[in-house]
């Protein structure tokens, strides 16, 4: 923290072409040892390498966007009703901000924040998830041969046992102006608490439990396509995939059979580096147990598997892609986030009955839903209470758009233009006796 504080006057005070072309030629080293980058994050989180390949990508692109939106940084000159006053407002970096991010995506959940961070003159502590250290550690290797200089971006990896303490002093060092987390609504509850002591610029994106839900109207086909793509990317292990289906009785037998047919098809469990790996282990023996407990309490409740529903013969934290139907609201798989390759698929009858279930839960991040209606399009979006919809789309994030949540599910957007001010000051000059 004290390196980050000293290092941060100079960097501020650069001018912002000279932040832009650092972050820039960053994101260029990012991209020349892609390949590199990708096997770290495959070798410490298990996802297949053609997965990891597309977050380097995804990740080094945060630091092209916001190596452009660094000269973007703009004030404003307001009329006033005094005569001989002009007043001005400048934007102007926090401080020293401390970065805490999980373990999903050890690359692209640094340089999302961090990005918008080191364009606005600030300088970051990073904390890593104590599963996936390696990635901000050779973010940082590369940080340096970037020309960023020292102090700026800083890493402090630590074990299981160390992270509450650290996670506390990053919070309450009054040398810290900023924290940005990223995982559970429970930790980011906790971070809340220590930073309320110095009063902490504070962004959050925490845990979320997306609806997918299918109308009548929908094209099945793409649908089904949708569905895949949004729940099994890396094994279901993201904050933005899909926890519950829900799916309109006219359509529900087609989908929940193609569905199926798709899974059993498309999707094979292996080793990361196996080109045709689309689904690697989990994280660790906790999230396989969570799953197995999730199917066997809808299990006892009713509901029936379709395909999978047990761990795979490779490994014990491999866990076969599991579908669930006659699944009810009553369910702990839908009401609470799986963080697993399960998908419970519950039958509905109206539009308002899909929304209330939907909009029930004390978080919102994303949701998904499928419709050819224009009418109920506008509808269902302007009602699902998230901060982030995909209509006939299952993969939504992007580098130029605002991602987070409301509700239980954060503060703050991070991404798009609006990403760099939660790393910004307003402050107000009035140049008066004029």
């Amino acid at each position: 923290v004290r390196a980050a504080h000293e290092a941060g006057a100079p960097w501020g005070r650069l001018p912002a072409k000279e932040r832009s072309a650092r972050l820039r030629r960053w994101y260029e080293l990012m991209v020349e040892n892609k390949e590199e980058l990708a096997r770290i994050i495959t070798a410490e989180n298990g996802k297949p390498l053609k997965e990891a390949q597309g977050e380097i990508m995804y990740s080094a692109s945060f630091l092209e966007w916001f190596a452009e939106e660094a000269r973007r940084i703009y004030g404003d000159v307001i009329p006033t009703s005094a005569k001989d006053r002009r007043v001005l407002v400048l934007k102007q970096p926090v401080g020293v901000a401390a970065i805490i991010t999980p373990w999903n995506f050890p690359s692209a959940m640094i340089t999302r924040k961090v990005g918008a961070a080191l364009a606005a003159g600030c300088t970051v502590v990073v904390k890593p998830a104590e599963d996936t250290p390696l990635s901000a550690l050779a973010l940082g290797e590369l940080a340096n041969q970037a020309g960023i200089p020292a102090g700026v971006y800083n890493v402090v990896p630590c074990s299981r046992q160390q992270t509450a303490a650290v996670g506390e002093v990053l919070c309450t060092d009054p040398l810290v102006s900023k924290i940005s987390f990223t995982g559970s609504t429970a930790t980011g509850k906790i971070l809340l608490k220590h930073a309320a002591g110095t009063v902490k610029r504070v962004s959050m994106e925490l845990g979320g439990h997306a609806p997918f839900i299918v109308f009548d109207s929908a094209n099945v086909d793409r649908a089904v396509a949708g569905a895949l793509a949004s729940k099994y990317r890396n094994s279901g292990q993201t904050c933005v995939c899909t926890n519950r289906f829900l799916v309109q009785k006219g359509i529900h037998d087609e989908f929940v059979e193609k569905f199926a047919k798709v899974i059993e098809k498309e999707l094979h469990i292996g080793n990361g580096f196996d080109a045709k790996t689309t689904q690697g282990p989990l994280i660790n023996e906790k999230a396989v147990e969570k799953v197995e407990k999730h199917i066997k309490d809808a299990v006892s409740q009713g509901a029936s598997i379709v395909t999978g529903g047990k761990r795979h013969s490779l490994g014990k934290n491999f866990f076969e892609p599991t579908l669930l139907s006659n699944v009810t609201t009553k369910m702990l798989c839908t009401q609470e986030e799986t963080f697993g390759p399960l998908a419970p698929v519950i039958k509905f009858e109206t539009e308002a009955e899909a929304v209330a279930i939907a909009n029930a839960a004390n978080v919102g991040l994303a949701g998904y839903f499928y419709s050819q209606d224009p009418a109920q399009i506008w509808r269902v979006a302007e009602q699902l209470e998230v901060g982030m919809v995909g209509v006939n789309e299952g993969l939504i994030s992007s580098v130029e758009c605002p991602f987070g949540g409301v509700k239980e599910s954060g503060l703050g957007r991070e991404g798009s233009k609006y990403g760099i001010d939660e790393y910004l000051e307003i402050k107000y000059v009035c140049f008066g006796g004029l």
